[in-house]
């Protein structure tokens, strides 16, 4: 293990703290008679534990240890799976490193674990070959980054020749791309002291068309979307409107529809706008398109990230990224409140002009060329969406009935909205699972 590891050039540079590192260490010790038995024995126990918590995070059954090597395969980020990312095919130096790295994880994938065990009491490892485990529900689980780990790990070592387990590798870099990218949808960013970290969600399978009415709000989206994903002109995105209306939910539909084609979240708050300048710059180098994600935008009189934000959208000096848009959700259209204060400095003389406060804080709202409005729906649009969320969820009542305790429930939580029926339809679905 110990000597198969130091073999490794591209895919070697796994940290003190990766699974591959311990068993290194773990395999060298016990080589070098260095430590007791007990002391290797809690080690490879540690381990072991780790595979399994990497298989309930994925869902991963059947071969934990190859399933762990496909998952480094699939996550690690190097000069050769960036390259495949963008560029595809193409034999060059890097690919025969590449070729060097994946026959020795390969040997390594035909691992065995016995001596060790038999040497220091364990039985950790052999369970992990052949794991079984009752399946989790689909939101207790990354479920589809396990299945594409899944069909990697089956790919590169169940192929026939190196030549096979090659092409099966760079295909996958090809459809998925390299590192977590690949393998998730959505982020979420973090100020991880030294720089942005981006942390992988999971994200509610909503649709567009889960959002029942809207329907020239829908294909403006989409069609903003559709031009962003392929590389043609596109205009940073503003969904404004009353609450509970759908504009989060449009921008989860939009992920939805449009993962496939390769795009990404990665979900900022206003709290972090100095993190904006790093992010995009990291993001600008990868062969995805971006949605920075900013919800339930809005400042007060006091605030004046505004300013930075407007800034870096459009306008600094360093042009934006044709891979990277900017998407937000507001209840406020203009963004910012405005009071009267800030019409001070208007004059009088015929005509009104506007202040210079008043146009710098409406200069921001500007910067989203797509703005699309979400309106509270009149009273036969609240209806609509009542009974489709209940049909799409298999309430069975009497439609007069249901309409009924619609509008019962809207006059005691705020009037209709969309958020409004889907909350009632969750208690008419909780009322019929108690009797």
């Amino acid at each position: 293990m110990h000597r198969e590891t130091s073999r490794l050039m591209l895919y070697g540079d796994q940290g003190r703290d990766s699974l591959l590192t311990g068993l290194s260490r773990l395999y060298g010790d016990w080589t070098g008679g260095r430590k007791p038995a007990h002391e290797l024995a809690r080690r490879a126990n540690a381990l072991a534990r780790r595979l399994v918590a990497l298989a309930l995070r994925l869902g991963l059954e059947g071969d934990l240890w190859r399933g762990y090597l496909a998952w480094l395969l699939a996550t690690d980020e190097n000069p050769f799976t960036l390259a495949r990312e963008r560029a595809g095919a193409g034999e060059d130096d890097l690919s025969r490193l590449a070729r060097v790295d994946l026959e020795v994880l390969r040997r390594l994938g035909g691992f065995d674990f016995g001596p060790l065990e038999a040497d220091v009491g364990v039985a950790c490892f052999a369970p992990l070959r052949d794991f079984r485990f009752a399946p989790l529900p689909e939101d207790r689980c990354d479920r589809e980054a396990g299945r594409i780990v899944t069909a990697l790990a089956r790919a590169v070592f169940e192929a026939g020749d190196a030549d096979a387990a090659f092409e099966a590798l760079s295909d996958h870099y090809r459809r998925h791309g390299a590192g977590l990218y690949g393998l998730y949808r959505a982020f979420r960013a973090k100020d991880a002291g030294d720089g942005v970290q981006l942390l992988p969600v999971g994200t509610e399978r909503v649709t567009l068309d889960d959002l029942i009415g809207y329907e020239g709000q829908k294909a403006e989206l989409r069609r903003n979307t559709r031009a962003f994903v392929g590389g043609r002109g596109f205009n940073n995105m503003l969904l404004y409107g009353d609450a509970g209306t759908g504009k989060s939910t449009s921008v989860k539909g939009l992920l939805n529809e449009f993962a496939g084609q390769g795009l990404r979240l990665v979900e900022l708050y206003k709290h972090q706008f100095h993190l904006l300048p790093e992010l995009i710059a990291m993001l600008r180098r990868r062969n995805y398109p971006f949605m920075i994600f900013i919800d339930d935008l809005s400042f007060e009189e006091d605030e004046v990230e505004y300013k930075y934000l407007k800034a870096v959208i459009e306008g600094g000096i360093e042009a934006k990224p044709a891979n990277v848009m900017i998407c937000a959700t507001s209840n406020r259209r203009h963004l910012i409140r405005e009071t009267w204060n800030d019409r001070r400095d208007m004059e009088h003389d015929g005509d009104i002009h506007r202040s210079d406060t008043v146009e710098e804080k409406l200069s921001l709202a500007g910067r989203f060329g797509c703005a699309v409005s979400f309106s509270t729906p009149d009273r036969r649009l609240y209806h609509e969406i009542v009974k489709g969320i209940a049909a799409r969820d298999g309430v069975d009542m009497d439609e007069e009935q249901l309409i009924y305790l619609a509008n019962r429930w809207e006059l005691r939580h705020g009037g209709v909205s969309g958020r409004a029926a889907r909350q009632f339809i969750n208690a008419v679905i909780g009322a019929e699972t108690e009797e």
